[in-house]
C-alpha cells in the first residue's frame, strides 16, 4: 500500500468498485479499501436487478446469475394474487460472485484492492486528506487528493467529513432475510407479499435462486419497529408460509428509503451508494443506483485530479449529474412511497379486486400503481413516468 493516491475509495460494494473502476479508466491512481476480510460478504441484499440496468455498467457474466425472472406475483393478506409478465428481463444475482467480479474488473484497470482495511478517521489539511486505518491489525496512514465514501448506510466516512447523514425513523427500513432451502417456489417468478401483519410499511419478497432455494426477506418501516423486530416478523412469515424450510443464512440491516443526501460532496470528498442514501425509495433496491452514482463520481473525480482542483465547486458536477438522472427518478419514487405508507390491508384487497380477470400479460406495473394512487390523482404523472416501459 502506497502512502499517496489520487483517489481513495472506502467500501468495495457495487458503488465503490464502480467508482474506482471509472476513475482508474481516466488514468487516476486509485486504491479500493474494504473493511471486511472478503469482498461481497456478508450478503445483505435481496440480489435482484434488471438486465437493462445491469448492462448499462458492465458486460454480464453468466456465472453471476442465479436465476432469471420473467414474472412477478403480488399477494394480498387474504391470499389473492396479481400476476404480471415482466416487460424487462430480471435476474437474481449471486452477489458474492458479482461483487468479487466488479473489484476484479477495477483491478484490471490498475486499481489496488485491499481487504481487512478499516478506516477509523480522516483529516483534511492543505487540500489533502489523511486516512487513518488498521490494515490486517497494523496502524497505517495514507494520503489522498479525493476520498470517495462508499461504506454503506452506516457510513462513518461522510460523518467524519462533516456531512449530515441522519435519517428519520420513517425514512429507513429495518430488513431481515433468510436464504431458505427445501421450499416450493416458482423458479422464474419473484413474489411480493403485502400486509401490515407481515411487514408493516414495507413488503415481503421471495426471490428464487434455483433448486428449491430462495431469498425470503422483508422490510419494516422504521416507525413500526418498536412493535416487533424485522427478524421477528420474518420468523413469523417463514413459519406460516414455509414451515419445513431449511434456513441456510440469516442476515439483517437497514435500508434508506428517502431521497439522497442534500450534500453529496465537500472539499476533497464524495459520497456514493447506500452511504449517500441513493436507494430506490419505493422498492429499497440499490444495486443499479449504486453503480450509476459510482460511474458519475469516478469520472468526475478523475477529471478533477487532471485539473488539479478537488474543491467542492469542482466535485459538485457529480451531484448535478446525479440530480438530472437517477436522482430525478428517485424523487418520483419517494412521492409514491409516501403514499403507499397510507395503504391498509383493505386497500390491498381492493386493488387486487380491481385487477381481477386480467391475464398476466395484460397486467403492468403502471396499471397496478394507477390503482394504488386512484385516490391521489396528483401522483398519476409520477406513475406514468416511473413505470414507462414496465
Amino acid at each position: 500500500m502506497r502512502q499517496h493516491y489520487d483517489i481513495v475509495v472506502v467500501g468495495a460494494g457495487p458503488a465503490g468498485s464502480t467508482a474506482a473502476r471509472f476513475a482508474a479508466s481516466l488514468g487516476a491512481s486509485v486504491v479500493l479499501l474494504e473493511r471486511d476480510r472478503e469482498i461481497g460478504v456478508p450478503v445483505r441484499c435481496a440480489e435482484g436487478i434488471s438486465d437493462l440496468e445491469l448492462r448499462q455498467y458492465v458486460d454480464i457474466d453468466p456465472c453471476w446469475i442465479a436465476t432469471t425472472i420473467t414474472d412477478f406475483g403480488f399477494f394480498t393478506p387474504s391470499g389473492k394474487m396479481i400476476q404480471l409478465q415482466s416487460r424487462a428481463i430480471g435476474y437474481i444475482l449471486h452477489r458474492r460472485l458479482f461483487d468479487h467480479s466488479l473489484a476484479e474488473i477495477a483491478s484490471e484497470l490498475g486499481v489496488e484492492v485491499f481487504t481487512k482495511a478499516y478506516v477509523y478517521n480522516l483529516k483534511r489539511t492543505n487540500n489533502k486528506t489523511t486516512l487513518y486505518l488498521k490494515y490486517i491489525g497494523r496502524e497505517k496512514e495514507i494520503e489522498a487528493d479525493i476520498v470517495i465514501a462508499a461504506d454503506g448506510v452506516e457510513s462513518r466516512i461522510a460523518r467524519f467529513a462533516g456531512i449530515q447523514t441522519k435519517l428519520a425513523m420513517r425514512d429507513i427500513e429495518s430488513c431481515a432475510q433468510m436464504m431458505l432451502a427445501n421450499i416450493d417456489v416458482n423458479p422464474n417468478r419473484g413474489d411480493f407479499y403485502l400486509s401490515h401483519n407481515w411487514a408493516p410499511g414495507g413488503y415481503v419478497w421471495v426471490f428464487p435462486k434455483g433448486n428449491n432455494v430462495a431469498n425470503v426477506g422483508l422490510g419494516v418501516n422504521g416507525k413500526y419497529t418498536g412493535e416487533r423486530s424485522s427478524l421477528e416478523y420474518l420468523e413469523s412469515f417463514v413459519s406460516e408460509k414455509f414451515p419445513t424450510a431449511t434456513r441456510l443464512t440469516t442476515t439483517a440491516g437497514g435500508v434508506p428509503i428517502v431521497t439522497h443526501l442534500s450534500e453529496l460532496v465537500t472539499d476533497g470528498l464524495m459520497v456514493v451508494g447506500d452511504a449517500a442514501h441513493q436507494v430506490n425509495p419505493l422498492t429499497g433496491g440499490g444495486i443499479s443506483s449504486a453503480m450509476a452514482a459510482g460511474k458519475i463520481a469516478g469520472l468526475v473525480a478523475a477529471d478533477a485530479i487532471k485539473k488539479g482542483d478537488t474543491s467542492v465547486k469542482q466535485l459538485k458536477r457529480y451531484q448535478t449529474e446525479w440530480n438530472k438522472t437517477a436522482g430525478k427518478k428517485h424523487k418520483r419514487f419517494h412521492r409514491l412511497k409516501e403514499w403507499t405508507l397510507t395503504l391498509t390491508d383493505d386497500d390491498y384487497e381492493e386493488i387486487a379486486d380491481a385487477l381481477q380477470g386480467l391475464s398476466p400479460d395484460e397486467v403492468t406495473l403502471t396499471k397496478i400503481f394507477k390503482a394504488v394512487v386512484k385516490n391521489k390523482p396528483s401522483l398519476i404523472v409520477d406513475v406514468l413516468k416511473a413505470f414507462a416501459g414496465f
